[in-house]
């Protein structure tokens, strides 16, 4: 399937950067996605862009539309609600078992993601410090060693991958990561548990004031 004609290949590149755009906020929830458009902006012909937008569609980023165009999701509150729910269970499940099983190397990859974060962090780069903070859960899934873990965090990746990226304190998010490594590294299981319990409810916190419309809540005050 990767090759004949090269549109494989194509495909793949139209997908990674559609994705990346769609994640970091580059293009809205909303946004029309349409094949014309898309093809003259980046330069390639219909079928790559048809291509990702079906395989966008899959991850579960983009809303079809009939004929040849597409939206950005828009995530309703019940969509949040339900994928909130999964991944608190994934990663609470995927944190205690890289606490219990992570190896050297593994926590060198994960020092990597996490100095990445940090320093992206403190210089305010959003997009990178988003993007290390999202390949730090990744990485910790990877060393949960669960091959239908990692099957269902594939599944789920470009999803969980745009939730993290609703959280707009970088340095918290990073600083809360800094003490599950340690953690992680220390193999303190129930340490472990208590800081995932609390990451998951502050990225909660995030995605709910993200939602929430400018000046809401100050009436009562």
């Amino acid at each position: 399937m990767t090759g004949s004609g090269g549109f494989a290949p194509e495909s793949e590149r139209v997908t990674r950067q559609l994705r990346d755009e769609i994640i970091d906020g580059a293009r809205t929830p909303g946004s029309r996605l349409v094949e014309r458009e898309l093809a003259a902006e980046l330069g390639v012909s219909r079928l790559p862009i048809r291509d990702a937008l079906k395989a966008l569609v899959t991850e579960g980023l983009v809303t079809p539309r009939p004929r040849t165009w597409a939206v950005v999701r828009e995530f309703t509150p019940t969509d949040l609600a339900d994928l909130d729910e999964v991944r608190s269970a994934l990663e609470a499940l995927a944190f205690r078992l890289a606490a219990q099983r992570r190896t050297r190397a593994g926590l060198a990859r994960l020092r990597a993601d996490l100095d990445a974060e940090l320093t992206a962090a403190r210089r305010g780069d959003a997009v990178t410090a988003r993007r290390a903070a999202a390949d730090f859960h990744e990485t910790v899934i990877s060393l949960a060693d669960n091959e239908l873990l990692n099957e269902l965090e594939r599944t789920l990746r470009s999803r969980m991958r745009w939730l993290l990226a609703q959280h707009d304190d970088l340095t918290a998010m990073a600083e809360e990561h800094e003490e599950l490594y340690a953690a992680l590294a220390d193999r303190d299981v129930a340490r472990v548990e208590e800081l995932v319990t609390k990451h998951l409810e502050s990225g909660r916190s995030a995605a709910a004031a993200r939602r929430e419309p400018p000046g809401a809540g100050r009436a009562d005050s």
